[in-house]
């Protein structure tokens, strides 16, 4: 037995998986195989491992997902921790009467026909060990062979951040085959092995501190065309939902504070310059330093980001707020001399128009006649329209009663409301719309 061990392990050591392939006396030798209850299973003479058991051989691919290790947004990687189930019937392989399977030394599968299961989207995989590796080979009376590996792999996910943090990726795995086509090898998910969590009960759905993870295994048929035809593939889809309620207390909830905080500049006395100025640029300070910590902690992408477009608009408002305090210390400054001079210029228009007309001589009468000078005409009242809009737009600004402050305390509320609704609608929206594709 140990000579018969050792000439496993060095067949083992020479080849590995499919691009094995020992010579017919080597193969003779190691075709009978101890299993664990010390009986000896023998291949066939007649079996060819390079062959598949039938035509159009179904693989059932079966997964339990044990947790969600983690998910990185930067490198778009998801990181599982799973228990893999391949299972397959091939005919040539029976075991002994009146046993219900027969568990085989994990070296076995060496020596049959294994599917050459390809995980499209993996990265990375590493099989789990403690004493040993979590790997196991199972041979039923059916004549099922079922391989099972525990494993931590890592998943390749295109994910599309324009809509953080409102987003939905969804990522498709598939279990197929590289070499062999549909007419050879079939891949369908086993429909006995369902999803299975503690206690037994089904799980697929696994809560991140910001994600919600589903997983869904696809029934429909999905075949990938390369090589020399269509492979067929068992797809399995990931769906990662993120949890909403930190970004709106972290971001969204105090950004609007910030806001509603910048409108009380407008019940301000526009001569206590100190205070109001204070308030406003404090304000939009932290909405700049918000925006600048948000853009770094969030992943890239190819456009404004939805949280970022929210962001950028509070601190517009807050900026316009500043912008409107601007304008009425211009009036405020200004009001004073320019209503002093045009006192002045309306007093000497006046007195112009009351002052008797000027002596024109007529030559050709000898005789002096009283003339008065013509309009200069449309343009003077043009001037005088425009002179008067900018007077009463002053006056307006830089009124004592604070005209323009009750205005845009009325103004920018509402705007500010319809902003957010409009904002709400479309992202949602668009956020629904990305979930159902």
């Amino acid at each position: 037995m140990w000579n018969l061990l050792a000439l496993l392990g060095a067949l083992v050591a020479l080849g590995g998986g499919a691009t094995f392939a020992p010579n017919k006396e080597l193969l003779e030798c190691a075709s009978q195989i101890l299993y664990m209850n010390q009986h000896a299973y023998k291949i066939p003479e007649n079996y060819n491992r390079n062959i598949p058991p039938g035509k159009n051989t179904t693989v059932y691919i079966g997964i339990n997902v044990n947790r969600v290790s983690g998910v990185d947004e930067n490198k778009e990687e998801i990181t599982l921790d799973v228990f893999l189930q391949v299972s397959w019937e091939d005919g040539q392989l029976q075991i002994p009467p009146g046993m219900p399977f027969i568990d085989l030394p994990w070296e076995f599968r060496q020596l049959i026909w294994t599917p050459d299961l390809y995980i499209w989207q993996l990265q990375t995989m590493r099989t789990m060990s403690v004493l040993q590796e979590m790997a196991s080979l199972r041979i039923y009376s059916n004549s099922t062979v079922s391989v099972n590996i525990g494993a931590t792999i890592t998943i390749k996910c295109q994910m599309d951040f324009v809509l953080y943090p409102l987003d939905v990726q969804k990522c498709a795995i598939d279990f197929g085959s590289y070499k062999y086509t549909s007419e050879d090898v079939r891949f369908e998910w086993h429909a006995g092995a369902p999803w299975r969590g503690l206690v037994g009960k089904q799980r697929n759905q696994f809560r991140l501190p910001k994600y919600v993870v589903t997983f869904v295994t696809d029934k429909s048929n999905h075949i990938r065309n390369f090589g020399e035809g269509e492979h067929s593939a068992a797809r399995l889809q990931i769906k990662l939902s993120r949890e909403l309620r930190s970004y709106l207390l972290e971001s969204y909830l105090p950004s609007s504070l910030f806001v509603i905080i910048s409108w009380g500049s407008f019940c301000v006395i526009p001569e206590i310059v100190p205070g109001r100025m204070v308030l406003l640029v404090t304000t939009l300070l932290s909405l700049v330093t918000m925006f600048d910590t948000v853009s770094t902690n969030s992943p890239d992408a190819l456009e404004l980001k939805c949280i970022e477009v929210w962001l950028i608009s509070c601190t517009i408002f807050v900026f316009l707020a500043l912008l409107e305090y601007f304008v009425v210390l211009f009036g405020i400054r200004y009001d004073k001399s320019w209503s002093k001079r045009r006192q002045d210029l309306r007093r000497a228009h006046s007195a112009a128009q009351l002052a008797p007309p000027p002596l024109h001589v007529n030559h050709s009468q000898d005789s002096p006649i009283l003339d008065t000078m013509p309009p200069s005409g449309s343009s003077r009242g043009f001037m005088a329209r425009v002179a008067t809009m900018v007077d009463h737009g002053v006056m307006f600004c830089g009124a004592q009663h604070g005209a323009l402050d009750k205005f845009a305390l009325m103004l920018f509320p509402i705007c500010f409301f319809l902003f957010t609704v409009i904002y709400w609608t479309t992202y949602l929206s668009e956020a629904h719309r990305a979930t159902l594709e």
